[in-house]
């Protein structure tokens, strides 16, 4: 048998580190090729890992809440090697058999426990275990090959990092490896359910392992977990280290961490300026109502949101200083001819800008389509890394929080953002007279290097104009 080291991949897009959520093996398990053992949180995204090699788990390093960096192990396997072959010596190559690149690639998935193809539950490492450095590692992360640590391919379509800036990545704690006598510690048994309660289980996110059966034998039932839930929900959440009762600390990783670095390098790097427009929108709205009736359309269903990217899409071809980007180290300002509509997700893992790629080119449905897609893919945690970046202007929806304006801060990189503020139904003036209308203050962020208040005032009327009167776009094409 020969002992194989995993370790955290580089899964593209300049991230550097990850932070191990929940391991779905535990040490003693059999895995397969491509099996998914543990899922990874990233600045971006949540990540699938599956097992680069067949054989048995015989160390976790990583506890799950830690952080990892690309290149350093995770998990331990021991794999079958050729007659006489050395211990740590590469096994043979898998058949082309055993599963396509795509198969091998890390999955993008959302938030709550993962079966492994067993359909068990995802496991927690056991408590003792810690970071262990490889005894020889490569940062950029290599096939494996005799004293080098092993990795999954990197994802498709995202350009593999030639080396990781080392010092960037937090330190993780390391300690003096297990002894034999803990590594043969025997592994508790798993939980007893049946499917059913196994797959509500997961959908709830709870973790069986910390629950208490009642039935036959400590079989785990429906109303086991619906006591674990009732009893979560009374007491308070366990506080990180260093809370108090008065007061909760909660760590700044992952999204968070992501986008407050990103909105301090842009109020600090760049000097905004905002303006604001309120305009009626009324003729919008009713084209809103009659496109919904429209068969054709049904499935599109084309929205507020839809008909305002599209509005900024032809406002920009008249003012391409927003679509723009600020090069300090040429010292020119870069003009993009495609547009890649940024749209700013809430998530429950915190704010995600998704990009819609040459939405200039989209008809109102298909970026009605777009939109939807992004944003059910965004909550679900499913977004790649490689939909989160290259967007050239951003739209931000704070009207669907029932915010009727604000002042957005750019996204880095960016000239523009445009929020979107609440549709409110009140008195307007209407043909010289008082009448009910469907209002709405739209909001205009910009760079002033690149972009001038009569550039940024221009590009806000045009949006404007096109949805007080949608017809007016026969000006602009």
């Amino acid at each position: 048998m020969a002992v194989k080291d995993f370790a955290l991949p580089d899964l593209g897009e300049g991230l550097t580190e990850s932070e191990l959520v929940s391991w779905h093996v535990a040490v003693g398990d059999t895995v397969r090729l491509n099996q998914i053992i543990a899922e990874v949180e990233t600045a971006k995204a949540l990540v699938e890992l599956p097992a680069p090699y067949e054989g048995t788990v015989s160390r976790l390093y990583v506890e799950p809440g830690v952080t990892v960096a690309v290149g350093e192990p995770l998990v331990a396997f021991e794999v079958a090697g050729p007659a006489g072959a050395e211990p740590g010596a590469p096994a043979a190559a898998p058949s082309e058999d055993a599963g396509s690149a795509e198969t091998r690639e890390p999955v993008l998935v959302g938030y709550g426990a993962r079966p492994d193809a067993k359909g068990r539950p995802a496991r927690r490492a056991r408590p003792g275990l810690a970071a262990q450095p490889a005894a020889s590692q490569s940062v950029a992360v290599q096939p494996a090959a005799s004293g080098q640590v092993a990795s999954a391919p990197a994802a498709s379509g995202q350009a593999a990092s030639a080396s990781v800036a080392a010092h960037s990545a937090p330190a993780v704690s390391v300690s003096a490896a297990p002894s034999a006598a803990a590594s043969d510690t025997a592994v508790p048994e798993r939980p007893r359910a049946t499917p059913p309660v196994r797959k509500l289980a997961r959908e709830r996110g709870i973790d069986l392992a910390a629950v208490t059966g009642t039935g036959d034998r400590g079989l785990v039932t429906r109303a086991d977990l619906d006591a674990f839930e009732t009893a979560a929900a009374a007491p308070a959440a366990v506080a990180p280290a260093g809370s108090t009762p008065d007061e909760l600390r909660i760590p700044i990783k992952g999204v968070r961490k992501a986008t407050a670095d990103a909105m301090v390098r842009s109020a600090f790097g760049a000097p905004q300026a905002t303006v604001f427009l309120t305009v009626d929108i009324t003729p919008t709205t009713e084209l809103i109502e009659r496109l919904r009736a429209r068969p054709d359309l049904a499935d599109a269903r084309p929205g507020l949101l839809a008909v305002v990217a599209k509005a900024l899409c032809l406002a920009a071809r008249r003012t391409p200083e927003v679509n723009s980007k600020w090069d300090e180290a040429a010292q020119e300002i870069v003009q993009t001819r495609a547009i890649n509509l940024g749209i700013a997700a809430a998530t429950p893992r915190g704010l995600l800008v998704p990009v819609i790629r040459d939405a200039d080119g989209h008809s109102l449905a298909e970026l009605s389509g777009a939109i939807r897609d992004l944003a059910v893919t965004a909550r679900s945690g499913k977004t790649p890394p490689s939909a989160l970046t290259g967007g050239t202007i951003t739209i931000t929806n704070v009207g669907v929080f029932g915010v009727d304006a604000g002042t957005p801060i750019l996204t880095p990189g960016e000239a523009a953002i445009l929020a979107v503020g609440a549709v409110r139904r009140q008195p307007w003036e209407h043909h010289g007279e008082i009448a009910l209308r469907d209002v709405l203050t739209l909001a205009l962020t910009f760079d002033h290097r690149i972009v001038d208040g009569e550039q940024g005032s221009r590009f806000l009327a045009d949006i404007g104009r096109i949805l007080a009167d949608p017809a007016s776009v026969l000006t602009l094409v």
